[in-house]
């Protein structure tokens, strides 16, 4: 790379002096998702345990709030509400979405599915909860009623779906390897994109609106431009099926995970690698705080490191001060 900007030099020395993790333990099996609120409060994390915890972070720790139970299988992802911090979505294998409140603790809504459930996201409008399902159905659930709103079955895998900030499109990973844009709320198709020539896996949108990026089963993850479906650049450091990524809050760091024994953070802008966080196992899911660079992540850890079998369950948070 040429001379880096102001920024990389700005990030590294903030990750020089704040370079720890701290591992919190969440649940009493391996965890799959993480997720913070949208004012960046609390922490969510969904688990094999057939539990969702919430923590709440006070300055640089997070503490244990909650467990959420009711669901009979896995809890494979959850997200929050894009602007009412109180509310989140679980997606499991038990062929339910459950919605809660954090106020009342309790599940506001349970909506029956079809199939077994593995990807969820709530449209940046607030209104309508997307859920696929194993079987490449994705259900469109009123988020006020609880009801469901529309069913899509697609003749492709499904992987992970996502609105654009605009609300106007819903973008769908597939087996083949392509990007699927729909028109929303219509669902017409306008694009197939190739995006890349294996298994495309899982999709983000900045904060800004202005990139997303989508990570494959060949270790790339592809940086493509909204406005006009181009892709900009790639990012090649792992080499392992890209499994998760998150933007930062301001747009200019991603962070992406695969089984590979570490998460890259690449400025956006150059696709320079900002930096690395080590960890002993595959992670499973990536999250940035949405108002500081604090990273929550999961990965497949074992107790007692190598030896047993049994899964730990533990919710990381790197991007602490070194004398924490």
């Amino acid at each position: 790379g040429g001379m880096a900007s102001k920024y990389y030099q700005e990030m590294q020395d903030s990750f020089r002096n704040n370079n720890k993790s701290r591992e919190i333990p969440a649940h009493s099996a391996k965890v799959h998702s993480v997720a913070w609120s949208c004012d960046g409060r609390r922490l969510a994390s969904g688990s094999f345990d057939k539990t969702a915890s919430v923590f709440v972070l006070d300055k640089d720790r997070l503490v244990k709030e909650n467990n959420y139970r009711g669901h009979g299988d896995s809890v494979d992802q959850l997200c929050w509400h894009p602007t009412n911090p109180d509310l989140f979505v679980t997606a499991s294998g038990d062929k339910t979405v459950r919605v809660w409140d954090v106020r009342t603790t309790k599940c506001i809504a349970t909506v029956n599915t079809k199939g077994e459930n593995i990807n969820i996201c709530w449209s940046p409008d607030g209104q309508t909860i997307a859920v696929g399902n194993k079987d490449d159905v994705v259900t469109f659930i009123d988020a006020k009623t609880h009801r469901s709103r529309a069913e899509e079955q697609f003749k492709f895998e499904v992987n992970e779906i996502s609105w654009n900030n605009d609300n106007d499109m819903f973008f769908l990973t597939n087996g083949n390897g392509c990007i699927n844009i729909l028109s929303y709320p219509e669902l017409k198709p306008i694009q197939s994109i190739n995006a890349h020539p294996s298994n495309c896996i899982c999709i983000k949108f900045d904060p800004t609106g202005k990139y997303f990026a989508t990570g494959s089963a060949d270790a790339l993850v592809s940086l493509w431009n909204v406005e006009e479906l181009t892709c900009v650049r790639c990012f090649s450091r792992l080499d392992w099926p890209v499994r998760t990524l998150s933007f930062s809050h301001d747009g200019k760091m991603l962070a992406s995970a695969s089984e590979d024994h570490f998460i890259d953070i690449a400025e956006v802008e150059t696709g320079e690698k900002l930096w690395e966080v080590q960890c002993d196992s595959p992670t499973f899911t990536v999250a940035w705080h949405p108002k500081r660079p604090l990273l929550a992540y999961a990965c497949d850890d074992k107790e007692g490191k190598y030896d047993s079998n049994r899964e730990a369950g533990t919710v990381k948070l790197f991007g602490l001060p070194n004398d924490s």
